[in-house]
């Protein structure tokens, strides 16, 4: 392994405001930077709890990161009959994966999220398996799935924070992201045709909420993630066992907007880091970042050790020694 120099920066900046605690007790929500998946504000969002049908979330980006072969999927009788919300396919539909997959995000459907699991994993118990494994290498250690719906299990849980990550990495695949932010959808089968509509009441109402997921159980109450972008600014907003939540993902994401800044950390171009040696930066690194802490944000940048022409090196943000962010560097000496 090559060895590596590391070159610390630090950087002061000035930003500002506070958040107003909204939820009540016995709720739990988490709201992360989007870009990041930097915790920002959160209420009980380590305690775990059911998620109800946000599992969905990772159920749909376990599929599109499998190694599943593009085609139609098979409606198989126990997807047909199987338990909860539902786009009431019927057993021995062939439906293209694409169209599945936008009836499980937009109406949460329980036959889709089963006929997925069973053509990509062989079976539902085999597809539940790769999202546990899928959680794991993600690190979301608080997070066991028994299912792809959301069904009640008491062995299925997550944390309002891991949730959270669940979409901040889901929204990274190019094809989740489009699927995840239709508001209306419509398939036309060889039998039937379907037209669906988003349950996310917020992406009909707000300009700001772009995507997101809806869940319901009785034992896990209200569930639902948004993901917001304003000014520049990304978040995402999980509330679990909340019985107002639409009103409560609206005051989440003001009060973030309001009290945190969109700082650029780092502008494009080139930085002189150690005589001879200098990084050059892309694309601007930009941050959320609220009042008191310019003092506890520090810049690390690790180069290749040896002295050739170009290389690549990795630039990290941290706030109080937890990295936030790491963006490759082109190193010339």
């Amino acid at each position: 392994m090559k060895r590596a120099i590391i070159v610390v920066l630090f950087f002061t900046l000035l930003v500002g405001g506070g958040l107003k605690e909204v939820a009540a007790s016995g709720q739990a929500w988490a709201v992360i930077d989007a870009d990041t998946g930097r915790l920002l504000e959160g209420h009980n969002e380590n305690v775990r709890l059911p998620i109800a049908s946000l599992t969905k979330i990772w159920t749909a980006f376990t599929f599109l990161e499998s190694v599943t072969e593009p085609g139609d999927v098979i409606i198989s009788p126990q997807a047909a009959s199987a338990e909860g919300s539902s786009l009431y396919l019927p057993q021995g539909m062939k439906i293209e994966a694409d169209a599945l997959l936008t009836g499980l995000m937009l109406r949460s459907g329980n036959d889709a999220a089963r006929a997925l699991a069973e053509h990509a994993g062989g079976s539902m118990d085999g597809f539940v398996d790769l999202m546990n494994d899928k959680a794991l290498l993600y690190g979301l250690n608080d997070t066991v799935f028994s299912n792809p719906s959301g069904l009640h299990d008491e062995r299925h849980l997550s944390t309002a924070y891991e949730t959270a990550l669940m979409l901040h990495y889901a929204m990274g695949n190019e094809q989740f992201r489009t699927i995840a932010t239709t508001k209306n959808f419509s398939y036309q089968g060889k039998d039937q045709a379907y037209s669906w509509r988003n349950k996310h009441r917020l992406l009909h109402s707000e300009s700001t909420a772009i995507a997101g997921k809806t869940g319901f159980t009785k034992a896990a109450g209200r569930t639902l993630a948004t993901y917001f972008e304003k000014d520049g600014k990304n978040i995402i907003v999980v509330t679990l066992n909340d019985g107002d939540d639409w009103n409560t993902h609206r005051s989440l994401a003001n009060s973030v907007f309001s009290s945190f800044k969109l700082v650029t950390v780092a502008k494009k171009g080139v930085y002189d880091i150690l005589p001879g040696v200098e990084a050059e930066l892309a694309k601007p690194i930009r941050l959320l970042l609220k009042k008191g802490e310019k003092s506890q944000l520090s810049n690390v940048i690790i180069i290749p050790r040896g002295k050739n022409e170009k290389s690549t090196g990795h630039w990290t943000v941290s706030l109080s020694n937890e990295p936030l962010i790491t963006t490759e560097v082109l190193i010339k000496q």
